[in-house]
């Protein structure tokens, strides 16, 4: 059962920051509607990793997209670029 509580329990900040536990957040609401969460450190951290697969997915889907359409690259070209943008 998510825990949800009115944004003015922020008063009693104490309380609200007991009520938060590992895979257990706070759920803050602003007029009846959610607004904010209050999360354990470790699974804000998880919730960062997650993203960051997701970008890095989300990339690599569109490199190997644009290899499928526009053909792919030589591996010697690719270093040369690298090379060139890195080391300048």
């Amino acid at each position: 059962m998510p825990n949800i509580k009115p944004v003015s329990e922020l008063r009693n900040y104490g309380e609200v920051l007991r009520d938060v536990e590992v895979g257990s957040p706070v759920f803050l609401t602003k007029n009846g509607h959610g607004k904010y969460a209050v999360l354990d450190i470790d699974d804000y951290k998880v919730c960062e990793k997650m993203i960051a697969w997701k970008k890095l997915k989300t990339e690599l889907n569109a490199g190997r997209e644009s290899g499928e359409q526009d053909g792919w690259i030589p591996s010697d070209d690719v270093r040369k670029r690298l090379k060139e943008r890195f080391d300048g």
